[in-house]
């Protein structure tokens, strides 16, 4: 899979997951590895898209066993979960 079609599949899910809440971004393993049959090196290239798309909407990135706080309470990246992004506006 090359870039635009990586930066593709980025713009389809996150607009999707946006929709269902814009202040909470969740991707797990099963969806990018299973349903969009992510090879390791495309889901490492769709990780640093994704990323610098979320930073850039002010969005905090969090990635596997990473600790973050989200609606009061602290939280872990859970190891079915790849990355969460928490809205920071």
């Amino acid at each position: 899979m090359n870039d635009n079609k990586i930066i593709n599949l980025i713009e389809t899910t996150l607009n999707e997951k946006k929709l269902q809440d814009i202040n909470y971004i969740r991707y797990t393993f099963y969806e990018l590895k299973v349903k969009y049959n992510l090879t390791d090196e495309e889901l490492d290239r769709f990780l640093i898209l994704i990323r610098a798309k979320l930073e850039n909407e002010s969005y905090k990135v969090y990635f596997t066993d990473a600790k973050y706080t989200y609606d009061n309470a602290y939280r872990k990246v859970q190891s079915n979960e790849i990355l969460i992004a928490i809205n920071e506006n």
